[in-house]
């Protein structure tokens, strides 16, 4: 089995990126690892859990009963409640790694983190399993090899589409102003510069309903190698049993049972 690291921010990470993952992975045997900037456990989007302002809306934007009930188990989780800070962490430590999104203004520190940008790189150059969905592509795309380039570049990837970044914040931003929008930039045009071709960038088909533990199919994810992404929430179950099969397979070019130190045991 693998140890899966899940970094989070302080606060304003997507609830059910985050727990659907650490669900389906710790299901499925897998030992997830938490970090935070300070070593203390992280805060969700409280909106995302209580649907607080979002008007008459609440019911299509908050999360979904299944992550609402993921997030729920994982708060109260030994490994969420004793996080490692992000400074601590060691790429020797983990086989895998997955980037939960979110869009709250807590997400900006994470998505502009120094640490975890090196952290990221490191992780692609050593082709181990890499899962991200939403914003988590972002932090991603802003992740640099030794070239200056993405270690993005060269890959397809799916990411949080400008059709739903656009479609939430102009049915809110009566109230809500900028919640919705984390940067000026949509996601998809920032991490489509960071690709070789715009081409790269797949936004698949519209969005209309969510995912669910025994309903894949409205999930949509792209896997280009060991790395796998996903668009938003209603993509998390899809995402995550995908990634989790992801962990069970042998890395490019080596047999069965042949996984090196350091890698997937």
């Amino acid at each position: 089995m693998a140890t899966v690291l899940i970094p989070i921010p302080s606060r304003d990470f997507d609830p059910t990126e985050a727990a659907v993952p650490w669900k389906i992975l710790t299901e499925a045997g897998h030992d997830v690892i938490f970090a935070t900037p300070d070593g203390q456990p992280g805060r969700a989007d409280e909106r995302m859990l209580t649907g607080r302002g979002l008007g008459v809306l609440k019911a299509v934007l908050i999360a979904d009963a299944n992550g609402r009930r993921a997030y729920q188990e994982m708060a109260a989780s030994r490994a969420f409640q004793h996080p490692r800070r992000h400074v601590d962490l060691r790429i020797e430590d983990f086989d895998a790694l997955v980037l939960p999104g979110g869009h709250a203004p807590g997400m900006r520190a994470y998505l502009e983190s120094p640490v975890l940008q090196t952290l990221v790189t490191a992780v692609f150059g050593q082709g181990r399993p890499v899962g991200a969905i939403c914003h988590g592509v972002l932090l991603a795309a802003r992740s640099r090899a030794a070239d200056g380039r993405s270690v993005l570049f060269g890959r397809k990837t799916t990411a949080l589409t400008r059709q739903l970044e656009l479609t939430a914040w102009a049915l809110t931003a009566l109230w809500l102003g900028s919640y919705y929008r984390t940067y000026p930039t949509p996601v998809q045009d920032e991490v489509s510069q960071a690709l070789a071709s715009p081409s790269d960038f797949l936004a698949g088909p519209i969005a209309i309903t969510r995912d669910a533990p025994a309903r894949l199919g409205p999930g949509f994810t792209v896997r280009d190698g060991r790395y796998l992404s996903a668009r938003w929430p209603g993509d998390a179950h899809r995402f995550a049993s995908e990634f989790a099969a992801m962990l069970g397979a042998p890395a490019p070019g080596r047999p069965p049972g042949a996984a090196p130190a350091g890698q997937l045991h």
